[in-house]
This record gives C-alpha cells, structure tokens and sequence, in this order.
C-alpha cells in the first residue's frame, strides 16, 4: 500500500478517499447479506463496500445487526442469503480459521495461565510457524503496543489497557488483511478511552491495514473512522466520512442518534436562490435544502446546538436569511469546556444550545429564567424530507 494515501491533512483526518473513486476495487463487499435468528430479522438485504486500508466502523443501537454483519465476515455465521467477498472471492465457504481475517472479541478472551508473549504466540504455533519466527514476530507485537517491560506477565496482573493491548497485539501477529474490532475499548474507563481511541486511530494508519469496528458510541466512531456505517434494525440507514454523517444526515433519525439535535418541524412556505422557508410552531425558519422540496410539504429543519448563537437582545443581523426566535433559559448545564442551555419557546418547545464556557461561572453574563434570543445563520440548518 501506498503510504502516502494515510498523510492526516490539516483537519487531523487522513487524505484518504477510496469510495469516491469509481475505478477503485473494494477489498471487502457485503452483496444483498440477510440473516434472521429464530424469525429475527438481523440483516435485512445490505449491501455495503469497504475498501483496503479503510478504518471503518458500524455504528449503531444494539440488536441493529452489526455484530452480525461483523461475525458474518469472520465466518462465525452464514449468511441465509447473498454472499460475503474478500479481494472479489466469495468467502463464505471458507472456514474462519483459513480467512485471512482475525477478531478482537470484546471481552479480550486472553488465556489466564499463559503470558502476555504466550497470549500474542498462541495463534502463530497453532499455525505452525518456527519458533524463531514466532520470536521475532512476537517481539515485533510486543514493541507495537509498547507492552515489551510487561512480557512475562500473566493476564490478571495487567490494567484493562495492558489487557486490550495484548488482545490487540494478538489479533495482529498473524498479519491479518482485515482487523474486526467488537466493541474493544467497551471495558476502559472514559478517560482511558479517549486515550485508546487515537492510539488506535494512528495505529492502523501506521500499519496501513483494513480495521473495521463495531461501536454504539458515536464519539467513538467520529474519533477513530474513515466512514461510518450507521445502521438500525438490520438495514444501513447511511454511510459516509465522519464529517458528513454529523452534517448532513439523510433523516430524522440518524441526526439524532449522532450527536444532540434541535428538530423544528413545519410546512414549506417559499423556495428561493437563499434556500428554503419553513413556517414552524417557531415562526418563520430559513434554510438551505440540497433535498427537492415543494410549496405546502412537511419538513423538518435539523439544527446542532453548538451553531446556536444566544444573545440576550434580539440579533440584528437576523434577516432575512437568518433565524432569530425568542425564548426563556429552563435550565442550564455546565460542563466545564461548554455549557448547555435548554431554552423553552412560547409554545412550550425546547431548544438546545451549546455555548463555550469562555468566561468563569461567576461571570456568566446569561442565567436561569433570563429572556434570550436564539439566533443561527440559514446554512447551519438542514432541511430533511424524513
């Protein structure tokens, strides 16, 4: 693999785009997979392309089916219908211990009478390797994870973070060409979490293989992946870069499972060059609209707290594109590095908005029961159909 391809730019993000080449090969694919359990719809006819050296994570609530879909890949389940491709070659009757593929279980299932090295060797002597390769691909591991001081230790003696490394460092001493990861920093505490997250992001940018992760934290998918799979009830609802699953969600539903979402539903009223018109229970909302709308239609306009201005005298740079409504502070909370503002409208409708918290709590110029103005810039919205 070309290194170059994994260079972060400046937003932190790799340069790295696959899927928006159309000559370009997927190294996995997933074509019209279902699986039902006991009547169950797990998957439901999903397709889907991952592409070599792609961090990709399948986000979503449990029962969603993306464990399935993960364990369909590894060959612990078959697919009732439709076929599961690695390098264009249907794998499905490949037995998972011939795949070229390993799985980092969430609970580490690391061997508790064998050593951290003895853990990361298992796999290598079942496969038969000599035992001077064994060495240095263990040693290799060990220095991976920087785990080498702690080599001869057995699992019980490690932090949860030595223990995720080790499970870590086993899945990758068979060079595997696809890294499945189950939920695996589920047993970290938060900060060390946070931590693990960019470890692991660099790390599968340095080694320049195919991760793809299976999380219900949505922090944790926006962290660490190239795109984001999201699914609900066996189907995926919408794949894409980090950035545009949080901006520009295809619906109602995955704007509010990513992240906090205001949602003002109304009807269309006017459609022009500035966007879209939408009378509301708010009044009189602006926004721009890349979905075919017309006159009289129901709509919802998706707004983030954090693109909400809250001023306490009304804005006066508010039209005619902008959005200005007044409100009520209900409640505040603090947060350290933000405060959340639920604001209550007069018809009873609250509003969330998320400002830095720049100034110290005394000096809060804005507080509980103040009357405020909500005030946001026409393209901070996204009209949604559905």
């Amino acid at each position: 693999m070309d290194m170059t391809s994994g260079r972060r730019g400046d937003a932190g993000r790799r340069q790295f785009a696959p899927w928006a080449d159309p000559a370009a090969q997927p190294l996995v694919r997933f074509e019209r997979v279902a699986k039902r359990f006991s009547g169950h719809v797990a998957l439901d006819d999903l397709s889907l392309d991952i592409f070599e050296g792609e961090f990709f994570a399948l986000l979503g609530p449990s029962g969603c089916g993306k464990t399935t879909l993960l364990r369909l890949l590894a060959g612990f389940e078959t697919a009732d219908s439709g076929r599961v491709l690695l390098d264009g070659q249907d794998i499905s009757p490949v037995p998972p211990y011939r795949r070229p593929v390993n799985m980092m279980f969430q609970s580490y299932a690391l061997f508790p009478h064998l050593t951290v090295a003895g853990n990361i060797a298992f796999g290598l002597k079942q496969d038969g390797l000599s035992k001077s390769e064994i060495s240095v691909r263990v040693a290799e591991m060990l220095a991976l994870v920087r785990l080498e001081a702690l080599a001869a230790r057995k699992p019980h003696q490690l932090s949860g973070g030595q223990r995720q490394r080790v499970a870590l460092a086993r899945s990758l001493a068979k060079h595997p060409r696809v890294l499945l990861l189950d939920e695996p920093l589920a047993a970290l505490d938060q900060k060390l979490r946070q931590d693990t997250r960019f470890e692991l992001k660099e790390l599968q940018a340095r080694l320049g293989l195919t991760f793809v992760i299976v999380t219900h934290d949505q922090e944790e998918a926006m962290t660490v992946a190239d795109r984001i799979g999201v699914m609900d009830q066996g189907r995926l609802v919408q794949v894409a870069p980090p950035a545009e699953i949080y901006e520009q969600p295809l619906n109602r539903w995955v704007a509010g499972f990513i992240g906090d979402v205001n949602l003002f539903e109304g009807k269309v009223a006017l459609q022009d060059v500035d966007g879209v018109a939408v009378d509301s229970a708010a009044g009189r909302l602006r926004a721009f609209s890349t979905d075919k709308v017309t006159m009289g239609d129901t709509v919802w306009i998706a707004v983030r707290p954090e693109r909400i201005r809250l001023v306490p005298a009304r804005p006066g740079d508010a039209a005619p594109t902008g959005n200005a409504i007044a409100g009520r502070v209900a409640d505040i909370g603090y947060l350290g590095g933000v405060s959340v503002y639920q604001v209550a409208l007069p018809d009873g409708t609250k509003v969330k908005a998320t400002l830095a918290s720049t100034t110290r709590l005394t000096e809060r110029p804005i507080g509980l029961d103040d009357e405020v103005w909500l005030n946001w810039p026409a393209d901070a919205g996204r009209v949604l159909v559905r």
